[in-house]
C-alpha cells in the first residue's frame, strides 16, 4: 500500500494508484474530461490539474507515490482547472452548456461556474443520422478520444478515428461514410462514454449515460446471452427510455453489446401478444384468461386419462428465470407425475454438461471467468464470442492484445481468429481427432504435469496408448490441420504458466459432442491446469441462451432433479419428496427429440412449450411441425406469434426478462437478480403466474407463492444452492455456485480439493475418433454450419423487431469465392440451398472466412427455413442435434423464387393460425419496422 496526503488527508491507496484515484480517496471531486475509469488514462484535456509537491500534473496519468503532498484545493490550481474546461468549453454553441443539459461537460461547468454563454462555437459541422441506435452532432465534439478509445480498448472493433486537424478535429467511422456503414457493432460504448453528447441515442433515451446515478433505474440483468451482464435499465413514463451498463457489473464492467443496450424495442411492438389465443374451428381467436386456463388444465386432465401422466410433456425454457424452471419441474413431477421436462440445453450445451461431469463431477465450467485474464495462453475453440458473446469476446481479445498467446480452433477466420497467434481450421465433424493430436504433443514433448495426473487424474494409462494413434500428421490428415500448426498451438498451450480454454457450440452440435468435450477437458487435466492449482484457468463452456444454465440447474431436465441429483437414485428422490410433499416418478424422462417422436406416434397427448420456438430453432423443423401437429393439445408460452405458437391450440402471452422478477446463473455458474423495470403489456403474465394458474385448475397447490419463495424452496432440497437467496443477491450482487451455506461464499473456483467424481478424481477420456454424421459427397459436395451473427440472437424474434433489424436485414450464406465460381453464385444474389431434409434460400456472402468446400449461415429469419436443412443426427450421449455438419448443395435462385417458404406440413388437425384481425402475418416480420 502507498500512503500520501491529499488536501491535509492521510489515504492509503494499493500500488499503480494515480493521483485521481488519491484525490477521490480524499473526497475531491476532479473534471475528467478525456478520463474514464474504463480506459487508460491519457491526461490530454488537462482538466484534472493538481499540485503534487509543488509540480503541477494530470491526476489521472501521475502514479501517486509514498508521501507525496497533492494539493487540489488551492485557489491558483483551482483557476488552472477552470480555464482549461473553459477553453474546451468555448469551442461548443451556448445551448450545449445550457442549464438542462445533462451531458458530463455542462455538468463541469456547472460545478465552476462557468456560463453557457461561454460557449462560442457556431454549429455547421453536421450531424451523421445514418443508424438506428448512434446518433453523432459533430458540433459538440471536443476531440477527447474517449469514444475512440472505447471502441478500440474495451470493445476492440477499432471502428472509430479522429479526422481532421486543430479546431475541425471530429471523431468518424475509421472505413469513412456514414456511421451506418461502418464496422460499428453498436455496442453503445461511445455513446456511454461521450462527455458532450456528441454521441447519443435517439429517442427517450438521449443523454442518458452510465456515468449519472438516476433514481429511476432498474438494475437488472441481461436476458440475451449466458455472459450474464449486469444493467440498468431506465424508466419514463412506464416505458424503457434506455438500458444502460452496470459500471459495477460483476462479468461486463461497464459494458455491453448491441442486444443487451438497444434491443429492447421489442417491448412496446405491435405484434407482442396481449391476450391469451384458443384454437376454435381451425384458427387461434383471442379468449380471456379463464378460459384459457380451463382448455389448458381439460387437455392435461384428458390427456393423463388416455395415456397416463407420460401422455404429457413440458419443455421449459432457458429464457425463463430460475424460479420458472423451477415451477415448471415441480409442476411435471407434482402435479401431472412424470419426468418429461427438458430445455433447450438439449440442443447447445447437453453435452457440456454430460462432459463436464464425467471429467471433473459437475456440469459447469471449472473456474470464474475473471480469472482467465490472468492466463498467459487463451485456447478459444468453436466459439465465436466476438458476434456470439460479445463482451465476454470484448475481454478475450483486449486480453490477447496485451501480450496473451491466442490459439483459436475454429472453421471460419472470423472474429479471434484474425488475431490468433495460432489459427487452427479443422475439418467440421473432426475436433476429437484434433484434440487427441494436442495431446499427443502434451505427452510426447513432456509438457504434462506428472505430479498432478499422479495424484488428482484418473485413466492416464488408457489415454496414452490411445494417443499412439494421434501423431500430428494422422491428425492433419483427418482434420486437415497442418501438423506443424497442431504442433506450434500444443506447445503454446503446453508451455504456457496458466493457460485457458474457452469453447462454445462448435465443439458441443455434432454427433459425437460429448466425446468433445471430454476431450477437450483432457489438456487442462494433462497440464494440471484445473482444480485451483493456480496452474491454469481450466475449461469453461460459453453458454448460449440467457439462463441456459439455471434451466438446467433448476432440474429441468428429463433425468436430474434441481441441482444435479438423479432421478433414479432414490436419496435424491426421497429428499424432493421430503420438501415437496408428493412423490417423484423415479423413471428418467423424455428429451425434446423423443417428444417430437412421441407425439407424431401418438403416446404424447400433450405438450406445453414455454418461451421456445421450437420450428425454428430445432433440427429437421418439417418434422417438428409434423409432430406438433399431431399432438391433440399443445400449449406455447410466447412474447409472439411464431411459427411455433401456429401450431399451437393455446397461446398464452407472457412477459420478457424486462417485465418480470427471479435469477438467471450465467455461464460461469453465478446466480444474479432480474427485476421487472416495467408491466407487460395487456393482460400478459409472467411464466411463474401462468403456471400457478393452471395448477390451481387442476385441484393443486405448487406452494412457492412468490419466487423468492421457490429459490428459497430449490435452496432446501439441493445443497448445491442452499447458500442462496434473494435477499442474499440483492446484498452481494452475485454468488457462484456451488454455495452450500449462507454464512460461506460460492465456490468460484471448483474443485480446489478434490473433484466431484465418484473417487474425487479428474477422468481422462480415451475416446477415439469418430465421423460425423453426414459427409458430403457428389450429390451433397459442401459442408454447412450454422451459428449466430453478431446483431441478432436465436430465431430473433426479439432482436427483429426493432432497430437491428436494419443492421442486419437478411439472412446470408456465406461462401469462398472460389466456390462462388464453381457454383455461379454472385456476391448478395439469392441462392438455394438443399439438403437431404430440406431447401434454404438465402443471400450469398462471399469471402474468405471459410475455407472452400464450406459454407456457413446463421438461424435468425425464420423464413429462411435453415433449420429445415439440417439432419436428424444427434449426439449419441445427450441427443444435442448436429447442427455444425450438414452436407448441402447450392445453386443461384431466381429472385422470386419461394423455395425458402415450405408448404404447410401434412397434418391431421388442420392446425395453422389465421391472423387474427390487427396482426400481421408471421411471414412479414421482415419488414422495417415502425417508428421506435
Amino acid at each position: 500500500m502507498i500512503r500520501l496526503r491529499v488536501d491535509g488527508v492521510t489515504v492509503e491507496l494499493p500500488a499503480r494508484a494515480t493521483l485521481l484515484d488519491a484525490a477521490r480517496a480524499a473526497g475531491a471531486a476532479l473534471p475528467t474530461l478525456c478520463h474514464d475509469d474504463r480506459l487508460r488514462p491519457v491526461g490530454s484535456c488537462r482538466t484534472c490539474l493538481v499540485r503534487a509537491d509543488g509540480r503541477t500534473v494530470a491526476a489521472c496519468v501521475t502514479p501517486a507515490a509514498p508521501d507525496l503532498t497533492v494539493d487540489t484545493a488551492g485557489e491558483e490550481i483551482r483557476e488552472l482547472r477552470r480555464d482549461a474546461v473553459a477553453l474546451i468549453a468555448s469551442a461548443l454553441p451556448p445551448d450545449a452548456l445550457a442549464d438542462d443539459s445533462p451531458s458530463e461537460l455542462a455538468d463541469t461547468c456547472r460545478t465552476l461556474g462557468i456560463e453557457p454563454e461561454a460557449g462560442a462555437g457556431t454549429p455547421g459541422r453536421g450531424q451523421d443520422d445514418s443508424h438506428p441506435y448512434v446518433r453523432l452532432d459533430r458540433d459538440l465534439c471536443i476531440a477527447c478520444g474517449r469514444c475512440v478509445r472505447m471502441c478500440s480498448d474495451v470493445q476492440g472493433t477499432f471502428a472509430l478515428t479522429l479526422t481532421g486537424r486543430g479546431p475541425d478535429t471530429v471523431v468518424a467511422p475509421g472505413t469513412g461514410g456514414p456511421w451506418a456503414a461502418s464496422d460499428c457493432v453498436a455496442c453503445g460504448g461511445c455513446v456511454d462514454t461521450c462527455p458532450t453528447g456528441a454521441l447519443t441515442q435517439p429517442g427517450p433515451g438521449k443523454g442518458l449515460t452510465s456515468r449519472r446515478p438516476d433514481p429511476d433505474r432498474i438494475r437488472t440483468t441481461c436476458g440475451y446471452c449466458g455472459v450474464g451482464c449486469a444493467l440498468d435499465v431506465v424508466v419514463r413514463d412506464e416505458r424503457v427510455a434506455a438500458v444502460l451498463p452496470a459500471r459495477d457489473g460483476p462479468v461486463n464492467h461497464g459494458h455491453a453489446c448491441v442486444k443487451g443496450r438497444f434491443a429492447h424495442g421489442y417491448l412496446t411492438s405491435a405484434e407482442r401478444l396481449t391476450e391469451p389465443l384458443v384454437r376454435r374451428d381451425g384458427a387461434l381467436v383471442p379468449a380471456s384468461w379463464d378460459e384459457a386456463i380451463r382448455v389448458v388444465a381439460d387437455g392435461l386432465r384428458a390427456a393423463v386419462a388416455h395415456g397416463g401422466p407420460d401422455a404429457v410433456a413440458a419443455i421449459s425454457s432457458a429464457r425463463a428465470t430460475n424460479e420458472e424452471n423451477y415451477l415448471v419441474q415441480k409442476f411435471l413431477r407434482t402435479v401431472i407425475g412424470t419426468n418429461n421436462v427438458d430445455n433447450c440445453s438439449r440442443l447447445c450445451h447437453a453435452p457440456s454438461a454430460a462432459g463436464l461431469t464425467a471429467s471433473f463431477g459437475r456440469a459447469g465450467g471449472t473456474d470464474p471467468f475473471d480469472d482467465v485474464e490472468t492466463a498467459d495462453c487463451l485456447l478459444v475453440v468453436g466459439a465465436n464470442p466476438v458476434e456470439a458473446h460479445p463482451v465476454v469476446g470484448a475481454r478475450l481479445l483486449q486480453h490477447a492484445l496485451a501480450g496473451a498467446s491466442l490459439v483459436v480452433a475454429d472453421p471460419r477466420s472470423v472474429g479471434l481468429a484474425r488475431h490468433a497467434d495460432v489459427h487452427l481450421r479443422p475439418r467440421p465433424g473432426t475436433n476429437v481427432a484434433l484434440f487427441h493430436g494436442l495431446a499427443h504433443v502434451l505427452v510426447a514433448e513432456g509438457m504434462t504435469d506428472p505430479d498432478f495426473l499422479r495424484r488428482r487424474a484418473a485413466g492416464l494409462d488408457e489415454l496414452i496408448a490411445l494417443l499412439a494413434d494421434y501423431p500430428p500428421e494422422r491428425v492433419a490428415a483427418i482434420t486437415e490441420v497442418p501438423a506443424d500448426a497442431i504442433r506450434e498451438a500444443a506447445r503454446l498451450y503446453g508451455r504456457a504458466q496458466r493457460p485457458a480454454v474457452v469453447y462454445g457450440l462448435g465443439v458441443t452440435e455434432h454427433l459425437h459432442g460429448t466425446d468433445g468435450v471430454r476431450t477437450l477437458a483432457n489438456l487442462p487435466i494433462l497440464r494440471g491446469a484445473v482444480g485451483g492449482t493456480g496452474r491454469g484457468f481450466g475449461i469453461s463452456p460459453l453458454r448460449g441462451q440467457n439462463n441456459v444454465q439455471g434451466a438446467s440447474d433448476m432440474g429441468a431436465l428429463p433425468d436430474l432433479l434441481p441441482g444435479y441429483g438423479r432421478v433414479t437414485d432414490p436419496e435424491t428422490r426421497a429428499r424432493a419428496e421430503e420438501v415437496w410433499g408428493h412423490p417423484v416418478p423415479e423413471r428418467p424422462g423424455l428429451r425434446i427429440p423423443e417428444m417430437f417422436a412421441a407425439a407424431g406416434q401418438g403416446r404424447l397427448r400433450a405438450l406445453w412449450i414455454i418461451g421456445e420456438d421450437v420450428c425454428a430453432t430445432d433440427p429437421d423443423s418439417r418434422h417438428v411441425a409434423e409432430a406438433l401437429d399431431a399432438c391433440p393439445l399443445v400449449v406455447v408460452n410466447e412474447l409472439f406469434l411464431g411459427e411455433t405458437a401456429r401450431h399451437a391450440d393455446v397461446v398464452l402471452p407472457v412477459a420478457s426478462w424486462l417485465e418480470k422478477d427471479g435469477t438467471f446463473v450465467n455461464f460461469d455458474r453465478r446466480f444474479q437478480r432480474v427485476r421487472a423495470a416495467v408491466r407487460p403489456p395487456g393482460t400478459a403474465r409472467s411464466d411463474f403466474a401462468t403456471l400457478h394458474a393452471v395448477a390451481e385448475a387442476l385441484g393443486a397447490d405448487l406452494g412457492c407463492p412468490t419466487p423468492a419463495a421457490a429459490l428459497a424452496e430449490c435452496a432446501r432440497l439441493a445443497p448445491l444452492f442452499a447458500g442462496i437467496s434473494h435477499a442474499r443477491l440483492d446484498r452481494e450482487g452475485a454468488v457462484p455456485w456451488p454455495c452450500p451455506s449462507p454464512d460461506r461464499p460460492g465456490e468460484a473456483t471448483l474443485y480446489t480439493e478434490e473433484f466431484a467424481t465418484p473417487d474425487g478424481r479428474a477422468h481422462l477420456s480415451a475416446a477415439p475418433y469418430l465421423p460425423p454424421g453426414e459427409e458430403p459427397d457428389d450429390a451433397y459436395p459442401l459442408l454447412l454450419v450454422t451459428g449466430r451473427r453478431w446483431a441478432h440472437y436465436n430465431s430473433g424474434s426479439m432482436t427483429r423487431r426493432g432497430g437491428n433489424l436494419l443492421l442486419d436485414s437478411h439472412g446470408r450464406l456465406d461462401l469462398h469465392p472460389l466456390d462462388a465460381a464453381r457454383y455461379g453464385v454472385r456476391d448478395g444474389a439469392p441462392v438455394l440451398v438443399d439438403s437431404r431434409h430440406g431447401q434454404a434460400r438465402l443471400l450469398a456472402r462471399v469471402g474468405g472466412d471459410l475455407a472452400p468446400g464450406q459454407v456457413f449461415c446463421a438461424f435468425h429469419f425464420p423464413d429462411d427455413r435453415v433449420n429445415a436443412l439440417t439432419s436428424e443426427h444427434a449426439d449419441t450421449v445427450t441427443s444435442c442435434p448436429e447442427y455444425k455438419v450438414t452436407a448441402v448443395r447450392l445453386r443461384p435462385a431466381s429472385p422470386d423464387a419461394r423455395a425458402g417458404r415450405r408448404p404447410p406440413a401434412a397434418t391431421g388437425s388442420g392446425r395453422h393460425a389465421t391472423p387474427r384481425d390487427g396482426q400481421r402475418d408471421p411471414h412479414d416480420e421482415h419488414r422495417a419496422p415502425g417508428p421506435y
